[in-house]
């Protein structure tokens, strides 16, 4: 339950950012969902939603609390 409590408290900002997978390969990453991100990808976060790009087209969308806890963020 702690993590949970944290996971809702750590939304991102709006804004750009690099986000990189948490998992080690691509495997990994398509059994969890993340295969359109794998292994990094621009993100961009408004209104609580994170959209994800590669080379400037939408490839995946999610909640920003679910991008916060999932992937390992920068700002772009």
């Amino acid at each position: 339950m702690e993590n949970l409590a944290k996971m809702a408290r750590e939304v991102l900002a709006d804004g750009e950012y690099w986000a990189t997978c948490r998992e080690r390969n691509e495997i990994s990453a398509a059994l969890n969902g993340h295969s359109a991100v794998f292994p990094q990808a621009r993100m961009t976060v408004a209104k609580g939603r994170a959209v994800f790009y590669r080379n400037g087209e939408e490839v995946w969308t999610c909640n920003a609390r679910y991008a916060a806890a999932n992937f390992n963020m920068q700002k772009a």
